[in-house]
């Protein structure tokens, strides 16, 4: 079943839910804020055409791995391979922490699950059957829908 992840509107903390063809409402566990919604059969059955937080139909896909998380290998890798540097280890000792990480974010790149997320409003959702319809991130798509507000109505960018 798939399953939705909003950002609560006050706060910014997350909400999750599996979808609720009777859930009209949805409340923050932090602040208790609550937040319209609206799913379809679709949403039932996994199926993702528009956003049960926004209503908008445009979606990008990409690997379900929390950015922060790869922010602090980087940076673990960087202050290590900086200690082996300056302790006067060589080059293959130093460079060999950022192959390391590289053979790390391969591995995890290869086994992690890909999740598709709103343009407009960032929802998270996973579990999605129709995955492989949705495109991955085009950053004018986004600046578009975020500081214009325009609608793709759920058709990728054409330049034609």
């Amino acid at each position: 079943m798939m399953t939705v992840h909003f950002t609560c509107k006050q706060c910014g903390s997350g909400i999750h839910v599996y979808p609720d063809l009777e859930a009209t409402r949805i409340q923050c566990d932090v602040c208790k804020h609550e937040q319209p919604v609206k799913f379809d059969q679709n949403h039932m059955n996994s199926i993702l055409k528009d956003c049960p937080g926004c209503g908008r139909k445009d979606f990008y896909s990409q690997k379900d791995f929390n950015r922060q998380i790869g922010v602090a290998l980087f940076i673990v890798a960087a202050i290590i391979s900086t200690i082996m540097l300056y302790v006067g280890l060589g080059p293959e000792w130093y460079l060999s922490t950022f192959i390391v990480l590289y053979a790390l974010d391969f591995f995890l790149f290869r086994r992690l699950n890909v999740v598709a997320i709103c343009y407009k409003c960032d929802t998270i959702f996973r579990n999605v059957k129709n995955i492989n319809e949705i495109h991955g991130f085009n950053h004018e798509m986004h600046d578009r829908i975020v500081y214009s507000d325009h609608n793709f109505e759920g058709k990728p960018l054409d330049h034609h």
